[in-house]
């Protein structure tokens, strides 16, 4: 479902003017893309403070609302001051929500209170935290969890294993990486290993 914005045109640019917005407690921002010429706007800035809360913003689809008619965007980039983290500027990318879109959502791990590889001692190594995906904005997910519930010792998830939404894909590169992996050894390996050593030791000197 689309987030509905309401923006007000810029008829001035520049460090000026922006000043001006910020001291009005408003964010000025800017629509581009698909080829057509940026449009500078005025955003509520009480108004967008409280939508940032918002999760997975960066992968929703925005209606922005103009004098000019309405937009679909999605948010690219949220520049804040590095004083008081108050948002200063903010970047939308027009985009046709008929064609696939990239984008690149969190990756979560869960019931790792009842993985079989962590309770026999494994540990596990979550190496990579996002994943880029390629779909139309409407069937984005906000997030791909990986389920360690059956995983063992020395099983791992790639990005081909993880379970994509219907209409998703992964995005270049991502098939082959090692998303989660649960490393360690078998308990009947880690007894057999001390067994092992004195063998070793008779051998040598020999």
């Amino acid at each position: 479902m689309a987030i509905k914005l309401n923006a007000e045109i810029r008829e001035r640019t520049g460090k000026g003017a922006a000043r001006s917005i910020r001291n009005n407690k408003n964010i000025p921002a800017v629509i581009y893309g698909e080829k057509k010429t940026p449009v500078a706007i005025e955003l509520n800035g009480r108004e967008f403070e409280m939508l940032i809360r918002t999760p997975a913003l960066r992968t929703k689809l925005f209606q922005i609302q103009t004098s000019a008619g309405s937009e679909d965007a999605m948010l690219m980039d949220i520049q804040y001051n590095p004083i008081t983290d108050a948002p200063v500027h903010v970047d939308f990318k027009r985009i046709d929500v008929k064609s696939p879109v990239n984008v690149v959502v969190p990756v979560e791990v869960i019931n790792a209170d009842v993985s079989k590889g962590l309770k026999l001692g494994g540990v596990l190594n979550f190496a990579v935290r996002k994943v880029a995906l390629r779909g139309l904005v409407d069937a984005i997910p906000e997030k791909i969890t990986i389920d360690l519930a059956n995983m063992t010792i020395g099983d791992s998830v790639h990005g081909s294993d993880l379970v994509l939404p219907a209409g998703i894909e992964l995005g270049l590169h991502q098939a082959e990486l090692a998303f989660a992996t649960i490393g360690g050894k078998m308990p009947e390996e880690a007894e057999s290993a001390p067994a092992a050593a004195p063998a070793a030791d008779a051998a040598a000197k020999k």
